[in-house]
C-alpha cells in the first residue's frame, strides 16, 4: 500500500461500492437499484465508474476502500468482478483499496478465489452482505472464508442492521434481515479471534448489540457508513467518543451517499477534538497497515 500517502489524505473512507463494470453491467438488478437510489434520495451519478470512483476521491484528497457485493447465488446477478476492482486499484494505489466479495455459497471455490485475491491481486478485505447474501454470518459454510481472511491478515466486513436494498420493494424483493444482526458476527469474532471485523452501518435496531460486541471483542470496529451522521443514535456518538474512539471508522457508502454530505453533518456532531482525526483517518490507516498510520 506504498501508493497511499497517509499524510496527505484528509479521509480514508472505508466503504464505498463498484455498482458498474466495466462492460457496463449493474451488480444489481433494475427493481432493487431503482428502490435502493429512492430509499437514500441518491443525488448526482448512482453509477460512477472505478475510474470515476478514483477521480472523484483524489480531487478531495480521500483514498477510498472500494468493493462489490457477490450475492449471484441468492439473486442471479452476476457481481462486478473482484479482479477488476483490485486492477482498479492497481492503477489508481494513491486512492483505491481494494476490497473483494465473496458469496459464501461458492464453497471451496471461493475459498481458493479468497486466497488467490489476496495473494495474486493484492486485496486487503472481503466484504459480507449476510440479508442480500442469504446466510447467518455464523454459519459454518463461511467458516473456510473466515480462515482465509484470518491467515492473511486481511479484514472481513459485514453489513449490519436494515438495509435499503430491497425497501419499498413487495416483501423488500425477498431481502431479510434478521441475517444481518451483529450478535451473529460475535460468534465469528469469538471463534476467529485474531481476525479484523468491521461491523458496517449504525446497525438499526440492533445498534447497542453491534456496541456490545464492538467493546468486548477487540478486532471488532464499526463504520458510520449509510447514515447521514445527523441520524446517529445518541449512544454510538456516546461510545464513538469514549470507549470505541479508537475503533469507529469514516465510511460513507458511496455512491448512494456522498462522503461531502456526510462530512458536512459530522462536522456538527459533538465530537471531540482529538478524536475526530482518529474516525476520519488515523484508525481507519492503522487498522488497514497502511504505510505511515502514525502520521
Amino acid at each position: 500500500m506504498s501508493g497511499i500517502d497517509v499524510a496527505h489524505l484528509t479521509a480514508i473512507d472505508v466503504h464505498t461500492h463498484a455498482e458498474v463494470s466495466s462492460k457496463g453491467r449493474a451488480s444489481l438488478d433494475e427493481e432493487l437499484h431503482a428502490a435502493s437510489s429512492a430509499y437514500f434520495k441518491v443525488e448526482g451519478n448512482r453509477k460512477p465508474t472505478l475510474e470515476e470512483t478514483a477521480a472523484y476521491y483524489r480531487e478531495r484528497r480521500m483514498a477510498a476502500v472500494v468493493f462489490t457485493v457477490d450475492a449471484e447465488s441468492a439473486t442471479g446477478t452476476e457481481p462486478v468482478p473482484n479482479e477488476e476492482v483490485a486492477e482498479a486499484a492497481r492503477t489508481n494505489p494513491d486512492v483505491l483499496i481494494p476490497f473483494a466479495s465473496i458469496d459464501p455459497f461458492r464453497g471451496r471455490a471461493g475459498i481458493r478465489q479468497a486466497r488467490r485475491l489476496v495473494e495474486e491481486y493484492g486485496v486487503r478485505g472481503f466484504k459480507f452482505h449476510p440479508s442480500i447474501q442469504g446466510f447467518f454470518p455464523n454459519d459454518r459454510m463461511a467458516y473456510g472464508l473466515y480462515e482465509v481472511i484470518e491467515e492473511t491478515g486481511a479484514v472481513a466486513l459485514f453489513h449490519t442492521g436494515q438495509t435499503g436494498i430491497g425497501a419499498g420493494v413487495p416483501g423488500g424483493g425477498g431481502i431479510r434481515l434478521k441475517y444481518s444482526n451483529p450478535m451473529h458476527v460475535d460468534d465469528v469474532a469469538a471463534d476467529f479471534p485474531h481476525l479484523k471485523i468491521i461491523l458496517a452501518h449504525p446497525s438499526f435496531p440492533w445498534q447497542d448489540e453491534a456496541l456490545a460486541v464492538a467493546t468486548h471483542k477487540p478486532g471488532v470496529h464499526i463504520d458510520l457508513s449509510g447514515w447521514s451522521p445527523k441520524y446517529f443514535p445518541q449512544q454510538l456518538v456516546q461510545y464513538a467518543n469514549t470507549l470505541l474512539k479508537d475503533k469507529v471508522l469514516f465510511g460513507s457508502d458511496y455512491p448512494v451517499l456522498t462522503p461531502d454530505r456526510w462530512l458536512a453533518d459530522f462536522a456538527k456532531l459533538p465530537i471531540k477534538d482529538e478524536v475526530r482525526p482518529k474516525i476520519l483517518k488515523e484508525n481507519a490507516a492503522r487498522l488497514l497497515g497502511l504505510a505511515d498510520a502514525g502520521s
